[in-house]
């Protein structure tokens, strides 16, 4: 069952997130995944969320983005992340079959 990883991303310092965004799509691949969203224009039509960037992330199954999480080699990626920005993120299974 596919598995997608969504962020809701505040930028704060756009010199430093230009690292980390340069740097972890090949972290992304490594464990399989394909970006479904990067940052477009995203409009509410319900609610007043109102993401900043949003991206979604595409694994192949919940491991497969868990271990994309957990990479240690990545982790310094991801402290310049939080470093630049305010992040949501959340981890959620897709429907069977997709």
């Amino acid at each position: 069952m596919n598995a997608y990883l969504i962020l809701d991303i505040e930028i704060h310092d756009l010199n430093v997130f230009q690292v980390y965004a340069s740097k972890i799509p090949a972290f992304v691949k490594k464990h399989s995944g394909c970006y479904v969203v990067l940052g477009g224009e995203a409009e509410a039509i319900e609610g007043n969320w109102k993401p900043q960037r949003l991206v979604v992330i595409e694994f192949p199954s919940k491991e497969n983005a868990q271990e994309f999480l957990k990479d240690p080699d990545a982790q310094p990626i991801f402290a310049i992340r939080h470093k630049s920005t305010t992040s949501k993120v959340i981890l959620v299974e897709g429907c069977m079959g997709s």
